[in-house]
Parts: C-alpha cells; sequence; structure tokens
C-alpha cells in the first residue's frame, strides 16, 4: 500500500511551544515533599509523610 502521509514542510517555522506545568513528589525520611513550576512561579510544600 502507497504512503499517504504528507511530508512536514521545511520551509515552516517549527510551532511555538511553551512549558505548562512541571512538577515532583519525594517521600524520605518521614516527609513528603512537592514542589511545582509553571510559568508563574515555583510553590512547594513539606508535610509528614502519610502513613499507608
Amino acid at each position: 500500500m502507497a504512503d499517504l502521509a504528507m511530508p512536514a514542510r521545511t520551509d515552516a517555522p517549527p510551532p511555538e511551544r511553551r512549558l505548562i506545568a512541571v512538577g515532583t513528589i519525594r517521600r524520605t525520611g518521614g516527609r513528603t515533599i512537592t514542589m511545582r513550576a509553571t510559568a508563574a512561579g515555583v510553590t512547594g510544600t513539606s508535610r509528614p509523610a502519610v502513613k499507608r
């Protein structure tokens, strides 16, 4: 079967991309540390770990 996909345009600029958010959760030493970074800034918390 023929490949019907259209080739990418080489003269077009790349699409604009932006970071929406990135985050992490870390559990260590009886604590849960969360961190989130967005274009507006960085926030985070450190709380006692939840026992499971």
